[in-house]
């Protein structure tokens, strides 16, 4: 069993950004990033956390993450704006592409707004938890761009498709409502964290290099590939995977496939709606609050303590990881000491 070091976020947050301005990314960007990253773990989304940080950094100095781009809006109209991130931090795009459609729907109603050409927007719940603060419900899709593909469709054994998440979040009188999940079956990073504590992953999830079921993660960092969500229903998953690519991959004008130099960037979509243009907002998060009220009042199956509505155990997770720590997986530490301009000897 791998060791589990206990590390306060605040000190992580500070050795994340130690890492990034060593490599020359700006102070307010290396902030935004190491946030980004430390609040994944929080939520309980180690896969979308400080286990990615190796890679942001290979992507720096190859040049595939250009720290400081320009955010460029390239076309827009009052409710919608295309966005280029000029390969940029895609936490630090997305989300001030996430304040130009909050801008954009404060004053039209609703809004949506694609970006292209951006390094790895991360944990895409974090940015609906910041629509749902300003009192917004939101849709955001993301896809790999023309990198490398990991996810089968439903009856292949090639990888055709990415992650190729999709996120819904609603503003509530409590904790947002979220909805944040892969359309695969698994998301890449979760196989990561399976890999680095030595854990098989369940049944169903993984396929190897040469197309037949895995349950070992070293089969999909050595050519193996993901499937979709839905187990026997995986056509469902396979569908919403294509839905998002049209969103992300064509309506952004990336495309699809995968590019000569198989350079990572995440499509992404967004759209917003204000509540306030609906009805009350008041009224309408008493009510959502009471709907999550009625969903609870159920009784239990077998095996079930309580009802969780999405964005709830985020939101429990992250009361709990702000105040003990943050469990990293002793690879993940080290790596993280390693990347550091001073590392520990």
């Amino acid at each position: 069993m791998a060791v589990m070091p206990v590390v306060a976020a605040d000190e992580v947050l500070r050795l994340l950004r130690a890492v990034y301005e060593s490599r020359g990314v700006p102070p307010d960007e290396a902030r935004a990033v190491a946030a980004h990253q430390v609040g994944a773990n929080l939520a309980g989304h180690d896969s979308h956390g400080v286990i990615r940080t190796p890679d942001y950094v290979r992507r720096i100095e190859k040049g595939d993450i250009v720290p400081g781009a320009p955010f460029e809006v390239e076309r827009e109209t009052g409710s919608t704006a295309v966005v280029n991130g000029n390969w940029g931090f895609g936490f630090v795009q997305t989300e001030r592409a996430m304040r130009l459609a909050v801008a954009k729907a404060r004053a039209h109603g609703v809004a949506a707004v694609t970006i292209r050409y951006q390094g790895h927007m991360g944990r895409l719940g974090a940015y609906a938890e910041l629509a749902a603060a300003e009192g917004m419900i939101s849709l955001i899709t993301a896809d790999s761009g023309r990198g490398p593909k990991a996810v089968v469709p439903y009856g292949g054994t090639s990888p055709r498709l990415g992650t190729n998440p999709i996120c819904f979040g609603v503003p509530t009188g409590t904790f947002p409502l979220v909805l944040d999940m892969a359309t695969s079956a698994v998301a890449g990073g979760k196989v990561a964290v399976h890999r680095n504590t030595g854990e098989p992953l369940p049944p169903g999830l993984l396929l190897d290099a040469r197309g037949r079921p895995s349950t070992d993660p070293a089969d999909y960092f050595a050519g193996g590939a993901l499937l979709p969500m839905g187990g026997a229903q995986a056509h469902k998953g396979f569908g919403l995977s294509v839905v998002v690519e049209v969103l992300c991959g064509l309506l952004t004008g990336l495309g699809f496939g995968v590019a000569e130099d198989a350079r990572h960037n995440d499509g992404n979509f967004i759209a917003l709606f204000d509540v306030a243009r609906f009805r009350d907002p008041r009224e309408f998060t008493a009510d959502v609050d009471a709907f999550v009220a009625f969903l609870k009042d159920t009784p239990l199956a077998a095996g079930h303590d309580e009802i969780l509505v999405p964005g709830e155990l985020e939101a429990r997770t992250t009361a709990t990881r702000r105040a003990s720590g943050l469990d990293l997986d002793d690879r993940t530490w080290h790596d993280l000491l390693a990347l550091l301009p001073e590392a520990p000897a």
